[in-house]
């Protein structure tokens, strides 16, 4: 049967790959709200729509909905709000029926989850995330292979990320901290996800340097030592990727070998929504290793730069 979803956030950068999961799941959007109007994607996935500038309109129409104990109940509300309106969203899908499936970061705070734990089972919903790079086929076959060859020693694993944006970043609530929680919640959670995935649990966290447009720092896992570096200034772009145009680098190598998996990032949503809709989503214990890791960089002092660090941060002095 198919299901009912709404969704917040709709004008966001990640809500079309929700509104993709949700149409090629087979199931229906009846209600979105975002406080800017510029949503007419919404055409091009789903017909008769109901959208709200304001939140308050859009708890009302689904209330409704839920009172009326019919098909037109909502079974799951897609959060693609800013970071810091995700808690707050999960408590109302819950609330009001639904489960929620939430994008990254979960919430901003360890504490969180536990008192969403607590409303999950007061209401007998659950909360879902979306942890894509664990679905990708390329990595699925490296932890696989990881699996096999165990012998013991700890990897060496290097991760740069680089995704220049303009001014406009740090005038937007991404570039509060108290909003987004900084540049390793916001663009590096996905990494650092993948990385306890791939390697098991932190042994020890050092935050080498940390500005509004870059940070880096050594982690130490059971498996792994990772040096890792974020940035959102251009100028960090390595010569061959400004050389060719491009405005975002990624690379990630494990013992010296570059991992590619590039492709097939806008099918990943997808994927993740029919496990989901299966019974087999990422929920809240599966998302907790990563907002602990990511809340400790964001109140760790930066140490400065050691022999452990990332190159591009070794560079910098």
């Amino acid at each position: 049967m198919n299901k009912n979803f709404a969704i917040t956030g709709v004008s966001g950068y990640i809500a079309p790959r929700h509104l993709k999961a949700i149409r090629e799941t087979g199931n229906n959007l009846i209600a979105a709200c975002d406080p800017h109007d510029s949503a007419g994607i919404l055409d091009g996935y789903f017909k008769d729509v109901r959208f709200f500038t304001e939140f308050e309109r859009f708890d009302r129409h689904i209330e409704k909905l839920r009172r009326l104990n019919g098909d037109s109940a909502v079974n799951y509300i897609s959060i693609c709000s800013p970071n810091y309106l995700h808690d707050a969203h999960c408590r109302f899908a819950l609330r009001v029926g639904a489960d929620a499936i939430c994008e990254k970061p979960l919430v901003l705070n360890p504490w969180n989850i536990d008192a969403l734990q607590e409303i999950e089972e007061e209401c007998g919903k659950r909360i879902f995330t979306i942890l894509q790079l664990r679905v990708h086929p390329t990595l699925l076959e490296l932890k696989k292979q990881l699996k096999q060859n165990q012998s013991g020693h700890k990897h060496d694993v290097r991760l740069t990320y680089i995704t220049s944006r303009g001014p406009w970043y740090l005038v937007s609530w991404k570039g509060q901290l108290e909003r987004s929680g900084g540049l390793a919640t916001n663009i590096g959670i996905h990494f650092f996800d993948l990385f306890m995935w791939l390697f098991d649990e932190v042994q020890s966290n050092e935050i080498h340097y940390s500005s509004p447009t870059k940070s880096g720092g050594f982690l130490e896992l059971k498996n792994a030592r990772v040096q890792w570096f974020l940035s959102i200034d251009g100028s960090d772009l390595p010569v061959e990727a400004t050389e060719s145009g491009q405005s975002t680098y990624r690379s990630i190598t494990v013992d010296g070998e570059e991992i590619e998996f590039s492709g097939g990032f806008t099918d990943l949503h997808t994927v993740v929504y029919k496990n989901t809709l299966e019974g087999n989503g990422f929920g809240l214990e599966a998302a907790r290793p990563s907002i602990e890791l990511v809340h400790n960089i964001r109140v760790t002092e930066p140490s400065g730069i050691t022999p452990d660090s990332h190159p591009f941060l070794r560079n910098m002095t």
